[in-house]
């Protein structure tokens, strides 16, 4: 099952470039962000800038990564402390707990049609 995980640097990488995407790299160089990089205090992100990360993680992940249901499960002190590295983790675990339903979703599709 651990190959199925993505690896946490690819992640960060994948977070990083959306960020720098929606908040323009006048603002944000993608060197300037790590797993302890939090979205409140060091990247100041409003929140239509996480509906827009919100947006592009589904874009990239589907249906498995719901950050806006990942946030509600928050209470108001650990959603402003949460860091770059919180995101991955939620990611990584996402998508190891779909991979194997899509994937035999997938196979089943084509033989009951």
């Amino acid at each position: 099952m651990a190959s199925e995980t993505l690896p946490a640097s690819a992640v960060l990488a994948e977070i990083t470039a959306m960020l720098v995407e929606i908040v323009g790299d006048e603002y944000l160089l993608a060197d300037e962000v790590t797993p302890a990089t939090t979205f409140n205090e060091d990247l100041a992100l409003e929140s239509i800038e996480f509906v827009a990360l919100a947006e592009l993680l589904h874009q990239r992940y589907g249906d498995g990564v719901d950050l806006m249901g990942f946030l509600a499960e928050k209470d108001m002190e650990e959603v402003l402390a949460m860091s770059v590295g919180d995101l991955v983790e939620h990611i990584a675990l996402s998508t190891s707990r779909t991979a194997p339903r899509s994937a035999s979703l997938s196979t089943s599709l084509p033989a009951a049609g």
